[in-house]
Protein backbone atom coordinates (compact mmCIF):
# COMPACT_ATOMS: atom_id res chain seq x y z
CA UNK A 1 0.00 0.00 0.00
CA UNK A 2 1.40 3.45 -0.86
CA UNK A 3 1.18 5.60 2.25
CA UNK A 4 1.81 9.72 1.92
CA UNK A 5 2.64 11.49 5.34
CA UNK A 6 2.47 15.10 5.22
CA UNK A 7 5.22 16.11 7.69
CA UNK A 8 8.65 15.11 8.87
CA UNK A 9 8.43 16.38 12.52
CA UNK A 10 8.68 13.56 15.80
CA UNK A 11 4.91 12.38 15.15
CA UNK A 12 5.85 12.23 10.96
CA UNK A 13 8.68 10.42 11.69
CA UNK A 14 7.61 7.98 13.16
CA UNK A 15 4.11 7.71 11.56
CA UNK A 16 6.25 7.19 8.50
CA UNK A 17 8.56 4.71 10.26
CA UNK A 18 5.80 2.75 11.58
CA UNK A 19 4.45 2.29 8.30
CA UNK A 20 7.63 0.97 6.37
CA UNK A 21 7.87 -1.72 9.36
CA UNK A 22 4.45 -3.23 8.14
CA UNK A 23 6.04 -3.29 4.39
CA UNK A 24 4.01 -0.31 2.87
CA UNK A 25 5.72 1.93 0.37
CA UNK A 26 5.92 5.28 2.13
CA UNK A 27 6.79 8.92 0.95
CA UNK A 28 7.26 11.61 3.35
CA UNK A 29 6.64 15.00 2.28
CA UNK A 30 8.31 17.86 4.55
CA UNK A 31 8.42 21.58 3.75
CA UNK A 32 11.11 22.52 5.05
CA UNK A 33 14.86 21.70 3.48
CA UNK A 34 15.60 18.87 6.26
CA UNK A 35 13.07 16.91 8.55
CA UNK A 36 13.22 17.36 12.33
CA UNK A 37 14.06 20.86 12.62
CA UNK A 38 11.29 22.04 15.51
CA UNK A 39 12.51 18.93 17.28
CA UNK A 40 16.13 20.09 17.25
CA UNK A 41 14.75 22.53 19.57
CA UNK A 42 13.06 21.06 22.18
CA UNK A 43 14.31 20.47 25.70
CA UNK A 44 17.01 23.81 25.11
CA UNK A 45 18.33 21.71 22.69
CA UNK A 46 19.03 18.94 24.84
CA UNK A 47 15.81 17.24 23.81
CA UNK A 48 12.97 16.19 26.63
CA UNK A 49 11.98 13.03 24.71
CA UNK A 50 9.88 11.80 27.20
CA UNK A 51 8.96 11.58 31.23
CA UNK A 52 8.03 8.48 33.27
CA UNK A 53 5.20 10.67 34.93
CA UNK A 54 3.29 10.59 31.72
CA UNK A 55 -0.35 9.93 32.00
CA UNK A 56 -3.63 11.54 30.53
CA UNK A 57 -3.95 14.10 33.81
CA UNK A 58 -0.74 16.33 31.80
CA UNK A 59 -2.90 16.40 28.57
CA UNK A 60 -5.80 19.14 27.16
CA UNK A 61 -7.63 19.62 24.75
CA UNK A 62 -10.05 16.82 23.30
CA UNK A 63 -11.59 14.96 26.57
CA UNK A 64 -10.49 11.09 26.66
CA UNK A 65 -8.76 11.72 22.95
CA UNK A 66 -5.28 10.54 23.62
CA UNK A 67 -5.64 7.63 26.20
CA UNK A 68 -5.24 4.89 23.92
CA UNK A 69 -2.51 5.98 21.83
CA UNK A 70 -0.38 6.42 25.39
CA UNK A 71 -1.43 2.72 26.86
CA UNK A 72 -0.33 1.17 23.12
CA UNK A 73 2.75 3.40 22.82
CA UNK A 74 3.46 4.19 26.52
CA UNK A 75 7.05 5.54 27.98
CA UNK A 76 8.42 1.98 28.41
CA UNK A 77 7.94 0.72 24.82
CA UNK A 78 8.82 4.26 23.36
CA UNK A 79 12.02 4.21 25.25
CA UNK A 80 12.70 0.73 23.82
CA UNK A 81 12.04 1.48 20.22
CA UNK A 82 14.92 4.72 20.36
CA UNK A 83 17.14 2.13 22.27
CA UNK A 84 16.69 -0.30 19.82
CA UNK A 85 17.35 2.51 17.13
CA UNK A 86 20.54 3.22 18.93
CA UNK A 87 19.90 5.84 21.59
CA UNK A 88 21.11 5.69 24.59
CA UNK A 89 19.27 8.13 27.44
CA UNK A 90 19.29 9.37 31.01
CA UNK A 91 16.24 10.62 33.32
CA UNK A 92 16.14 13.39 36.01
CA UNK A 93 14.76 13.06 39.60
CA UNK A 94 11.83 14.89 37.98
CA UNK A 95 10.80 11.86 35.18
CA UNK A 96 12.00 13.92 32.36
CA UNK A 97 14.08 11.67 29.97
CA UNK A 98 16.95 12.85 27.46
CA UNK A 99 19.56 11.81 25.30
CA UNK A 100 22.88 10.87 26.90
CA UNK A 101 24.71 13.13 24.79
CA UNK A 102 23.01 16.21 25.99
CA UNK A 103 21.75 16.93 22.04
CA UNK A 104 18.90 16.90 20.41
CA UNK A 105 20.50 16.51 17.20
CA UNK A 106 21.44 12.74 18.67
CA UNK A 107 17.23 12.02 18.77
CA UNK A 108 17.19 13.44 15.45
CA UNK A 109 20.09 11.80 13.71
CA UNK A 110 19.24 7.97 14.85
CA UNK A 111 15.50 8.96 13.30
CA UNK A 112 17.18 10.00 9.87
CA UNK A 113 19.30 7.06 9.62
CA UNK A 114 16.53 4.58 10.47
CA UNK A 115 14.40 6.61 7.85
CA UNK A 116 17.10 5.58 5.74
CA UNK A 117 17.67 2.21 6.46
CA UNK A 118 13.36 1.61 6.36
CA UNK A 119 13.97 2.47 2.51
CA UNK A 120 11.34 5.79 3.34
CA UNK A 121 11.39 8.21 0.22
CA UNK A 122 11.99 11.01 1.66
CA UNK A 123 11.54 14.60 -0.44
CA UNK A 124 12.35 17.75 1.58
CA UNK A 125 11.46 21.74 0.15
CA UNK A 126 7.34 19.95 -0.78
CA UNK A 127 4.99 22.48 0.33
CA UNK A 128 1.96 20.92 0.32
CA UNK A 129 -1.05 23.17 -1.64
CA UNK A 130 -4.03 20.75 -2.03
CA UNK A 131 -5.04 17.23 -1.09
CA UNK A 132 -8.11 15.54 -3.02
CA UNK A 133 -10.03 12.28 -3.27
CA UNK A 134 -8.89 10.39 -6.22
CA UNK A 135 -10.48 6.68 -7.25
CA UNK A 136 -7.49 5.17 -5.89
CA UNK A 137 -7.16 6.85 -2.67
CA UNK A 138 -5.43 10.49 -3.17
CA UNK A 139 -4.04 13.19 -4.69
CA UNK A 140 -1.30 15.24 -3.00
CA UNK A 141 -0.34 18.63 -4.71
CA UNK A 142 2.48 20.50 -3.70
CA UNK A 143 4.12 23.59 -5.04
CA UNK A 144 6.23 21.50 -7.40
CA UNK A 145 4.76 18.03 -7.71
CA UNK A 146 2.14 15.74 -7.41
CA UNK A 147 2.07 12.57 -5.80
CA UNK A 148 -0.64 9.74 -5.31
CA UNK A 149 -1.20 7.65 -2.69
CA UNK A 150 -3.57 5.00 -0.93
CA UNK A 151 -3.45 6.84 2.42
CA UNK A 152 -2.63 9.87 3.56
CA UNK A 153 -1.39 10.50 7.38
CA UNK A 154 -1.32 14.37 8.44
CA UNK A 155 1.70 15.13 10.32
CA UNK A 156 1.71 18.86 9.68
CA UNK A 157 1.97 20.08 13.19
CA UNK A 158 0.68 23.23 14.64
CA UNK A 159 1.47 27.02 14.60
CA UNK A 160 3.54 27.23 17.62
CA UNK A 161 7.28 28.09 17.07
CA UNK A 162 7.28 29.36 13.40
CA UNK A 163 10.95 30.35 13.70
CA UNK A 164 11.75 26.69 13.35
CA UNK A 165 8.81 25.46 11.57
CA UNK A 166 5.50 25.52 13.05
CA UNK A 167 2.82 26.13 10.23
CA UNK A 168 -0.78 26.48 9.70
CA UNK A 169 -0.66 23.65 6.32
CA UNK A 170 -1.97 21.51 8.35
CA UNK A 171 -5.77 22.88 9.67
CA UNK A 172 -5.82 24.42 6.02
CA UNK A 173 -5.30 21.24 4.05
CA UNK A 174 -7.62 19.29 6.86
CA UNK A 175 -10.44 22.05 6.06
CA UNK A 176 -10.54 21.44 2.48
CA UNK A 177 -11.05 17.86 3.28
CA UNK A 178 -14.54 18.88 5.55
CA UNK A 179 -12.88 18.70 8.65
CA UNK A 180 -13.25 21.14 11.43
CA UNK A 181 -10.99 22.93 14.18
CA UNK A 182 -11.00 24.68 17.35
CA UNK A 183 -9.97 27.93 18.41
CA UNK A 184 -6.14 28.02 18.44
CA UNK A 185 -3.86 29.30 21.51
CA UNK A 186 -0.20 29.75 22.12
CA UNK A 187 0.77 27.49 24.84
CA UNK A 188 3.77 26.63 26.95
CA UNK A 189 5.22 30.29 26.51
CA UNK A 190 5.87 32.85 28.24
CA UNK A 191 3.33 34.89 30.47
CA UNK A 192 2.92 38.87 29.65
CA UNK A 193 2.10 41.27 32.57
CA UNK A 194 2.35 44.74 33.87
CA UNK A 195 6.24 45.00 33.27
CA UNK A 196 7.13 47.70 36.13
CA UNK A 197 8.25 45.24 38.36
CA UNK A 198 9.18 42.66 36.11
CA UNK A 199 11.69 44.60 34.38
CA UNK A 200 13.26 45.86 37.57
CA UNK A 201 14.03 42.15 38.35
CA UNK A 202 15.05 41.06 34.72
CA UNK A 203 16.99 37.78 35.25
CA UNK A 204 16.17 37.02 38.63
CA UNK A 205 14.63 33.28 39.44
CA UNK A 206 12.84 32.63 42.27
CA UNK A 207 11.14 29.16 43.52
CA UNK A 208 7.74 29.97 44.47
CA UNK A 209 3.76 29.10 44.16
CA UNK A 210 2.37 30.56 41.46
CA UNK A 211 -1.57 31.28 40.94
CA UNK A 212 -3.40 32.65 38.36
CA UNK A 213 -6.26 33.90 39.71
CA UNK A 214 -9.34 36.50 38.36
CA UNK A 215 -10.32 38.50 41.44
CA UNK A 216 -10.63 36.30 44.57
CA UNK A 217 -11.06 32.70 42.33
CA UNK A 218 -7.61 30.60 41.82
CA UNK A 219 -8.01 29.32 37.86
CA UNK A 220 -4.86 27.53 37.95
CA UNK A 221 -1.76 27.46 40.40
CA UNK A 222 1.50 25.22 40.22
CA UNK A 223 4.99 25.61 41.72
CA UNK A 224 8.38 25.71 41.07
CA UNK A 225 10.62 28.28 39.28
CA UNK A 226 9.54 31.86 38.17
CA UNK A 227 12.25 33.65 35.81
CA UNK A 228 10.88 37.18 35.90
CA UNK A 229 11.60 39.28 32.40
CA UNK A 230 11.37 42.32 30.86
CA UNK A 231 8.12 41.98 30.10
CA UNK A 232 6.63 39.43 32.75
CA UNK A 233 7.34 36.17 34.60
CA UNK A 234 9.10 32.98 32.30
CA UNK A 235 10.41 29.09 33.34
CA UNK A 236 8.76 25.75 32.81
CA UNK A 237 6.39 26.49 36.25
CA UNK A 238 5.13 29.75 34.71
CA UNK A 239 4.72 27.66 30.98
CA UNK A 240 2.53 24.93 32.51
CA UNK A 241 -0.18 27.42 33.74
CA UNK A 242 0.31 29.23 30.25
CA UNK A 243 -2.63 27.53 28.76
CA UNK A 244 -5.04 28.78 31.45
CA UNK A 245 -3.92 32.29 30.81
CA UNK A 246 -4.19 32.34 26.95
CA UNK A 247 -7.58 30.23 27.12
CA UNK A 248 -8.50 32.77 29.78
CA UNK A 249 -9.66 35.74 28.90
CA UNK A 250 -9.14 38.81 30.28
CA UNK A 251 -9.02 40.17 33.77
CA UNK A 252 -6.43 37.71 34.86
CA UNK A 253 -3.77 38.49 37.71
CA UNK A 254 -0.60 36.04 38.91
CA UNK A 255 0.08 35.60 42.29
CA UNK A 256 3.06 34.44 43.61
CA UNK A 257 4.50 33.36 46.90
CA UNK A 258 7.99 33.63 48.02
CA UNK A 259 7.10 31.47 51.09
CA UNK A 260 5.24 28.60 49.86
CA UNK A 261 6.05 26.55 52.80
CA UNK A 262 4.62 28.76 54.84
CA UNK A 263 2.24 29.93 56.00
CA UNK A 264 1.30 34.22 56.26
CA UNK A 265 1.59 33.89 60.22
CA UNK A 266 4.72 32.18 60.04
CA UNK A 267 6.52 35.02 58.08
CA UNK A 268 4.97 37.28 59.89
CA UNK A 269 6.79 35.94 62.80
CA UNK A 270 10.45 35.44 60.71
CA UNK A 271 10.11 38.92 60.23
CA UNK A 272 9.74 40.19 63.36
CA UNK A 273 13.15 38.49 63.83
CA UNK A 274 14.55 39.99 61.42
CA UNK A 275 13.56 43.55 62.23
CA UNK A 276 15.48 42.81 65.55
CA UNK A 277 18.33 41.58 63.71
CA UNK A 278 18.93 43.99 61.07
CA UNK A 279 17.63 47.16 63.33
CA UNK A 280 20.81 49.17 62.20
CA UNK A 281 19.94 48.60 58.60
CA UNK A 282 17.32 49.67 55.73
CA UNK A 283 14.22 48.26 55.61
CA UNK A 284 15.05 47.11 52.22
CA UNK A 285 17.47 44.16 53.54
CA UNK A 286 15.08 42.59 55.97
CA UNK A 287 14.25 39.50 53.00
CA UNK A 288 18.56 39.87 53.04
CA UNK A 289 19.23 35.50 52.78
CA UNK A 290 15.90 34.64 51.94
CA UNK A 291 15.78 35.43 48.42
CA UNK A 292 17.50 36.91 45.58
CA UNK A 293 18.81 40.92 46.83
CA UNK A 294 16.71 42.89 44.21
CA UNK A 295 13.65 40.36 44.84
CA UNK A 296 13.97 41.13 48.67
CA UNK A 297 13.64 44.57 47.62
CA UNK A 298 11.48 44.92 45.39
CA UNK A 299 8.77 43.12 48.06
CA UNK A 300 9.89 46.06 50.42
CA UNK A 301 9.28 48.89 47.78
CA UNK A 302 5.74 46.82 46.79
CA UNK A 303 4.93 47.06 50.39
CA UNK A 304 6.05 50.46 50.88
CA UNK A 305 9.47 50.53 52.58
CA UNK A 306 12.46 51.53 51.39
CA UNK A 307 14.98 54.11 52.72
CA UNK A 308 13.44 53.70 56.96
CA UNK A 309 15.60 52.10 58.92
CA UNK A 310 14.17 48.78 60.07
CA UNK A 311 13.98 49.69 63.62
CA UNK A 312 11.00 51.72 62.69
CA UNK A 313 8.88 49.08 61.15
CA UNK A 314 5.68 48.31 63.24
CA UNK A 315 3.86 44.90 63.39
CA UNK A 316 1.62 46.54 60.98
CA UNK A 317 4.33 47.45 58.46
CA UNK A 318 5.94 43.87 58.50
CA UNK A 319 2.54 42.30 57.91
CA UNK A 320 2.18 44.37 54.93
CA UNK A 321 5.93 42.95 53.81
CA UNK A 322 4.32 39.48 54.49
CA UNK A 323 1.20 40.07 52.28
CA UNK A 324 3.40 41.24 49.72
CA UNK A 325 5.91 38.25 50.24
CA UNK A 326 3.06 35.79 49.95
CA UNK A 327 1.15 37.25 47.73
CA UNK A 328 3.21 39.31 45.73
CA UNK A 329 0.89 40.35 42.36
CA UNK A 330 1.46 41.58 38.48
CA UNK A 331 -1.84 41.81 36.26
CA UNK A 332 -1.45 39.69 33.15
CA UNK A 333 -1.59 41.36 30.09
CA UNK A 334 -1.45 37.91 27.87
CA UNK A 335 1.23 36.03 26.93
CA UNK A 336 3.73 35.83 24.05
CA UNK A 337 2.66 34.68 20.30
CA UNK A 338 2.72 31.71 18.50
CA UNK A 339 6.14 32.25 17.80
CA UNK A 340 7.73 31.85 20.60
CA UNK A 341 5.11 29.42 22.59
CA UNK A 342 6.45 25.98 22.16
CA UNK A 343 3.39 24.11 20.84
CA UNK A 344 -0.01 24.51 20.49
CA UNK A 345 -3.41 24.77 22.11
CA UNK A 346 -6.40 23.58 19.72
CA UNK A 347 -6.20 21.59 16.82
CA UNK A 348 -8.38 19.53 14.85
CA UNK A 349 -11.65 18.34 16.22
CA UNK A 350 -10.94 15.13 17.67
CA UNK A 351 -14.70 14.33 17.49
CA UNK A 352 -13.56 13.44 13.78
CA UNK A 353 -11.20 11.31 14.38
CA UNK A 354 -11.25 7.87 15.75
CA UNK A 355 -9.02 7.22 19.00
CA UNK A 356 -8.28 3.76 18.50
CA UNK A 357 -6.87 4.38 14.95
CA UNK A 358 -6.56 8.32 14.49
CA UNK A 359 -8.26 7.71 11.53
CA UNK A 360 -10.75 10.50 10.19
CA UNK A 361 -14.33 9.91 10.96
CA UNK A 362 -15.41 11.93 7.94
CA UNK A 363 -12.56 10.91 5.35
CA UNK A 364 -11.91 7.04 5.22
CA UNK A 365 -8.19 6.42 4.72
CA UNK A 366 -7.23 9.86 6.44
CA UNK A 367 -5.18 10.06 9.49
CA UNK A 368 -4.05 12.63 11.64
CA UNK A 369 -1.62 12.48 14.52
CA UNK A 370 1.01 14.93 16.63
CA UNK A 371 0.10 18.71 16.94
CA UNK A 372 -2.47 19.21 14.80
CA UNK A 373 -4.95 17.85 16.32
CA UNK A 374 -6.26 19.07 19.57
CA UNK A 375 -4.24 17.41 21.99
CA UNK A 376 -1.42 19.25 24.23
CA UNK A 377 0.57 17.96 27.23
CA UNK A 378 2.22 19.81 30.09
CA UNK A 379 6.04 20.75 29.46
CA UNK A 380 8.37 18.18 30.52
CA UNK A 381 8.50 15.83 27.68
CA UNK A 382 4.37 14.93 27.64
CA UNK A 383 4.44 16.73 23.99
CA UNK A 384 6.82 15.02 22.33
CA UNK A 385 5.58 11.40 24.28
CA UNK A 386 2.05 12.08 22.34
CA UNK A 387 3.54 12.44 19.18
CA UNK A 388 5.31 9.29 19.36
CA UNK A 389 2.26 7.59 20.65
CA UNK A 390 0.26 9.41 18.29
CA UNK A 391 2.34 8.79 15.52
CA UNK A 392 2.97 4.91 16.00
CA UNK A 393 -0.73 4.65 16.33
CA UNK A 394 -1.57 6.50 13.00
CA UNK A 395 0.78 4.27 11.29
CA UNK A 396 -0.49 1.16 11.99
CA UNK A 397 -2.97 2.13 8.92
CA UNK A 398 -5.48 0.17 7.73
Amino acid sequence: MKICVIGGGAAGMMAALTAAESGHSVLLLERQSRVGRKLLATGNGRCNLTNYNVSPAHYHGGAGFCDFALEQFDVGATLQYFTSLGLLTVSESSGRVYPMSNMAGSVLDVLRYALERSGIDVRTNQVVTGIRKAPEGFAVHTETAAFSAQRIILAAGGGAGSKVGGVMDGYRLAKDLGHHRTALYPSLVQVKTDPTYPRALKGVKAECGIAICRGDQRVAHNRGEVLFTEYGVSGPAIFDLSRAVSTGGEGLSCVLNFFPDWSESEVLHWLGQRREAMAAHEASTLLTGSCHTRLGQMICKAAGFTNQSASTLTRTDLRRIAEQATHFTLLITGTCGFDQAQVTAGGLDTREFDPQTLQSRLVPGLYACGEVLDVDGDCGGYNLQWAWSSGRLAGKVL
